[in-house]
């Protein structure tokens, strides 16, 4: 009998939030021999024990009727909004099997993460964001970036540079507009900032101050790396890959979705450190990775994947900037790595079948 396998997502009027990610997501698993469906809070018949799912349909997405899935991938990208109310009430009952458990914003995240020994050397200074703040992290930085709790895709950032007595911002808004300017005192800057704060959170969303990183291995652009890991068919953690991302000229953020570009990481650290330097960098990037979602598993319960921004500074220091648990792996098919673009889809219905299967197992062994 075929697993089902559940996905849960944000569904608009329009259609679905990354629909041909999803749409491919489908179409693996039905490769794989399961049953694979989309739904959102709202499509739940808890009475009947069904579902109003949804499959790809040529173009379109056609609605159909499930059973209850044996388990559930988590995919709904939460902000603090109210047409996203229905999600943590949802996600918080233990109506299903879910093959990842939910998580928390990015500053919550780096006040856990600071706490392991282990990993303080890889994180940047991060504060919650107040005048005074400000004043001594561009003392002893000179650069520091203003981030929300929630963002994605590098919106609604501003960088902040101290340079010959003046202070440059530079940022992208949640509509992706540019933003660049010169100005001449703290006071301004933090004027500035708090109006920004102000138009760009989403609902409730707080900001945070996070110390800035020489990143530009290019000249004048925003340079780091992506490195996706993710759990396989026998539960353990592995690297599926890894691309470095190049920001547009004087942009604040590499990120794809505001006009970077992707290159492949070991041939460009290799131009940029040598081949020594490079492979240790590789390396400590793997260590950091493992060690990371060894820290966050104990602490939220067992996940899945994660997409790690990582800053990798002129003198070949990495940084963690960033940790995400439903990570787009665009930058693979970015570099035209469609092997490993496939495996990065696969993954995660590997690794809910290797759930589903060991409970089963777990289930026979424990019968009289």
């Amino acid at each position: 009998m075929r697993k089902r396998i559940g996905v849960l997502t944000y569904r608009r009027e329009s259609g679905f939030v990354e629909p041909g990610f999803l749409r491919r997501l489908v179409e693996e698993g039905r490769e794989m021999g399961a049953e694979v469906f989309l739904f959102s809070p709202q499509d739940v018949q808890f009475a009947e024990k069904r579902i109003n799912g949804f499959v790809p349909d040529g173009t379109k997405w056609r609605r159909e009727c499930f059973a209850w899935p044996d388990i559930v991938i988590d995919r709904y990208r939460y902000y603090p909004l109210p047409k996203h109310r229905a999600y943590l009430p949802f996600r918080k009952q233990d109506w299903f099997r879910y093959a990842n458990n939910r998580f928390s914003n990015k500053y919550v995240v780096h006040q856990i993460l600071i706490q392991d020994p282990e990993l303080q050397r890889w994180l940047p200074e991060t504060l919650p964001y107040d005048r005074k703040t400000l004043d001594a992290m561009l003392a002893d930085h000179r650069l520091v970036y203003l981030k929300p709790t929630n963002g994605t895709g590098g919106r609604s950032i501003l960088r902040v540079e101290k340079r010959a007595g003046r202070y440059l911002l530079h940022g992208r808004t949640k509509k992706q507009a540019k933003s660049c300017e010169k100005l001449a005192t703290l006071t301004e800057v933090c004027e500035r900032l708090e109006h920004w704060m102000k138009n760009e959170k989403s609902g409730n969303e707080q900001f945070f101050l996070q110390q800035g990183l020489r990143l530009s291995l290019v000249p004048k652009r925003t340079v780091d790396a992506r490195m996706l890991v993710q759990k396989d068919g026998k539960g353990q953690w592995c690297l599926t890959g890894m691309g470095i991302r190049v920001g547009p000229i004087q942009s604040s953020t590499s990120n794809l979705h505001g006009g970077g570009t992707a290159l492949p990481a070991v041939s460009f650290l290799v131009k940029r450190f040598g081949q020594e330097m490079a492979e240790r960098i590789v390396l400590e990037c793997k260590e950091l990775a493992i060690k990371t979602v060894t820290r966050i598993e104990e602490h939220f319960g067992l996940m899945m994947e994660f997409g790690f921004d990582l800053g990798i500074d002129v003198h070949g220091k990495v940084w963690i900037i960033e940790i995400n648990p439903k990570p787009g792996r665009e930058i693979f098919k970015q570099l035209r790595q469609h092997n490993r673009y496939k495996m990065a889809v696969r993954r995660p219905l590997e690794y809910a079948l290797y759930l589903v299967n060991k409970e089963k197992s777990e289930r026979l062994r424990d019968l009289p």
